[in-house]
């Protein structure tokens, strides 16, 4: 009998398959939910929107209805990325509520937020904005009553100890995740190849001045906050080093490297993958440097973003600043000051934290390509 790790190795070779977030299969499970609860016949497939606005089929595992509420699952398919998650049950249980709103609860192994910093609120289940958007849109595909939906992973309690959710303040399960919906397969050579193609695609649309993200949150506030065409926007994921000396081959002119300190302030300590499991936490050095730079000593949190959260605004923006200033350093001198470099920090959010360097060529349509 052929396994299912075996059948993913076996595809590697071929080409690499997608698969679905935990955030996708709970909306997933709480619209066929929905669905039952509404009388209608059980769904062997439900379809779902995804962030971009494609949408996606999944099936489901099962569903039922007990008295007054209605429970479905869907298992998730990681594709054939190596995710801690493939394979466990996403479930929702779905009931009505007098208010016309759709209010969401963590069930069995799914965390609730214990710490601030995160981009969930204290006591909130760790259910991330981008899945909660999925699951509230899923369930209103169906119905505009008011709906409480629980999500729970009877798998995720078990599973949090394999990630960072225990640093970090999550307590009881894992998070419900996903910024895109799909999850796309990490192998480091195909991964590579995929972040070289978009410096080829900047390059052929005569792109002088790229912004280059860690990924979504990078790139929303790359496109909130500057005039930057979609070729500008370079993904490095946390291929830092590798996209860096790539980019040595190109005619740039200058680059701006932009995104979260939880990532961008390891490039100040030469991490050149910011992978959570090839690279150092970034909180020591932030907080090393808020110490240094406005003499307080911060430990009441885990996270960078709980550090700038406990600053007030004029101190904050020094703090941002110099984190900012440390890592266009580090940049420069790893391009081998070949590109004019800026550096921009912002938080979850996507509000600016600090910046450093001539942020000009980015700030009037038309000045990041050639003309």
């Amino acid at each position: 009998m052929t396994t299912r790790s075996t059948e993913k190795r076996s595809r590697r070779s071929n080409t690499l398959r997608t698969g679905f977030t935990t955030g996708t299969c709970a909306a997933a499970a709480a619209k066929a939910a929905a669905m039952v609860l509404l009388g209608q016949a059980p769904p062997a497939k439900v379809e779902v929107g995804l962030p971009d606005g494609g949408r996606v089929e999944l099936p489901v595992t099962g569903t039922r209805l007990d008295g007054d509420a209605a429970w479905a699952a869907v298992r998730k398919d990681a594709g054939d990325d190596p995710d801690v998650t493939d394979g466990v049950l996403v479930e929702a249980v779905v009931s009505w509520i007098g208010r016309d709103e759709v209010i969401l609860a963590a069930g069995k192994g799914v965390g609730i937020v214990t710490k601030p910093g995160l981009a969930v609120p204290q006591g909130e289940p760790a259910i991330n904005p981008v899945p909660r958007r999925m699951i509230r849109q899923s369930v209103r595909e169906v119905t505009d009553r008011g709906l409480k939906v629980t999500i729970s992973v009877p798998a995720g309690e078990d599973l949090a100890g394999k990630t960072f959710n225990p640093r970090l303040g999550i307590e009881g399960g894992i998070s419900i995740l996903g910024t895109s919906g799909i999850v796309r397969p990490f192998s480091s050579s195909a991964l590579r190849d995929s972040l070289k193609c978009s410096l080829s695609v900047a390059r052929a649309c005569r792109v002088k001045n790229p912004v280059f993200v860690p990924g979504r949150i990078g790139e929303r506030a790359a496109r909130r906050h500057f005039s930057v065409s979609d070729e500008q926007v370079v993904e490095v994921s946390n291929e830092w080093g590798f996209m860096l000396d790539e980019a040595l081959e190109y005619d740039f002119d200058s680059i701006l490297v932009l995104g979260h300190p939880g990532k961008l302030a390891k490039l100040a300590d030469n991490q050149w993958d910011t992978h959570s499991k090839r690279s150092m936490s970034a909180v020591p050095t932030v907080r090393r440097l808020a110490a240094e730079l406005l003499e307080k000593e911060i430990r009441e949190t885990n996270t960078v973003e709980g550090i700038f959260t406990r600053l007030p605004q004029e101190e904050s923006e020094l703090l941002g600043n110099e984190v900012a200033r440390r890592v266009r350093e580090a940049v420069l001198k790893r391009v081998e000051e070949r590109f004019t470099i800026a550096a921009v920090l912002v938080n979850l959010k996507g509000d600016i934290l600090g910046r450093c360097g001539d942020l000009s060529p980015w700030q009037t349509h038309g000045t990041g390509n050639a003309q």
